[in-house]
């Protein structure tokens, strides 16, 4: 019994090891990879041209310290600028993962889609011409 046991665990151990090998080679994890690294390269980017330009334009328009703008309420500090940093480098990050990556693969998921109905257009026209040859076949025996 015990070696029953055993062997039905390890087929277990197989069946999930051959189910991990099948899901990490779908394609789905490795998309999802390169879009995280894509995604921490372009938040990058975005987050330099943020600090190198438009902090010190922040800081200019406010007057204020090098977090580009304060205010002190009782001793304590309220950094606003860093605040606005942060919100223009989501709003730039969005725009650019938008037109850069969202509307180019939409584009192209239209076009497969369109070539989809094409093809089975096709297929139907063909199937049809088909059925109607077998049966002018059976009409004329």
């Amino acid at each position: 019994m015990a070696i029953t046991e055993q062997s039905d665990r390890l087929w277990q151990d197989v069946l999930m090891l051959k189910g991990f090998k099948e899901f990490l080679f779908r394609g789905n994890v490795v998309d999802l990879a390169v879009a995280v690294v894509m995604g921490a390269a372009l938040t990058a980017m975005v987050t330099a041209f943020t600090g190198a330009f438009l902090t010190p334009l922040i800081t200019l328009v406010t007057g204020g310290s090098e977090n580009g703008g304060k205010f002190t309420v009782n001793g304590v500090d309220f950094p606003y600028g860093t605040f606005i940093d942060a919100v223009i480098t989501f709003v730039l990050t969005a725009v650019v993962i938008y037109f850069i990556v969202v509307l180019p693969v939409r584009k192209v998921m239209e076009r497969m889609r369109r070539q989809e109905e094409a093809e089975k257009d096709e297929q139907l026209e063909l199937l049809r011409e088909i059925r109607d040859e077998l049966r002018r076949g059976n009409s004329a025996s």
